[in-house]
């Protein structure tokens, strides 16, 4: 008998690239503004300031190739971004061990209702209804880093309906993923399954019903997912 007074929630399992094995989520932590590009699209100095992070829900990930149009949005965004998928954690990592944490990496697309989250931001309020919402982080599979390394660079691209949108190189990253993983450290404890976006390129743009988005990260594959 269980000790739960209602079903336990499901874990939340991302393919792994050639295998049948599943990577169980814990946290998604995403960083914003972290090409100089996008920071400049949105209004902002690309300077390299502190970095930022805002957080989707482990069940916003989802491989299954379609992407449903959110309700109460007329503006929905799609940004390209590297998925970093932790095997361990900690609290005040070490840029210098950080590496030692990950998994292994894939392709994700952080979907944005972006009207609903430009009003949040003049009144002040967190982003997440136009971020946390069902189903907003289509993903690839997970390739470990075995298979892989720890990607440095390569070209990042997404085409809408094979029209280039966003192009860039994971070397344009202002954080590394490194960086990354030690800054998020010392303000929460990481652990095993937790999974990180690690910004998108210049380039972000409204998708619509119908439209295939298909998206490209160098040594990682390509993956479509079709607006539906």
């Amino acid at each position: 008998m269980s000790d739960y007074v209602i079903e336990i929630p499901s874990v939340v399992g991302i393919p792994v690239a050639g295998t049948k094995a599943l990577f169980p989520v814990r946290r998604i932590y995403c960083i914003g503004r972290n090409y100089a590009a996008h920071s400049v699209e949105m209004g902002h100095d690309p300077d390299r300031e502190l970095p930022f992070f805002f957080q989707k829900n482990p069940n916003n990930l989802d491989s299954s190739g379609e992407f449903p149009y959110p309700p109460h949005s007329n503006d929905v965004h799609h940004e390209t971004e590297m998925l970093v998928a932790l095997k361990s954690g900690g609290t005040n990592v070490p840029v210098g061990s950080a590496l030692e944490l990950v998994y292994g990496y894939g392709l994700s697309l952080d979907m944005t209702r972006r009207d609903l989250q430009g009003e949040q931001k003049k009144m002040g309020r967190p982003w997440e209804i136009g971020k946390a919402f069902e189903r907003s982080a289509p993903c690839g599979p997970v390739h470990p880093v075995s298979a892989v390394g720890h990607p440095n660079q390569g070209r990042v691209e997404l085409r809408v309906n094979d029209e280039i949108r966003q192009e860039g190189d994971l070397n344009q990253m202002i954080w590394k993923v490194p960086e990354m993983i030690s800054y998020l450290s010392n303000y929460f404890a990481l652990a095993a399954g937790d999974v990180i976006l690690s910004g998108t390129p210049a380039g972000v743009a409204a998708v619509a019903k119908g439209d295939v988005m298909a998206m490209s990260i160098e040594g990682l594959g390509r993956m479509e997912v079709k607006v539906v």
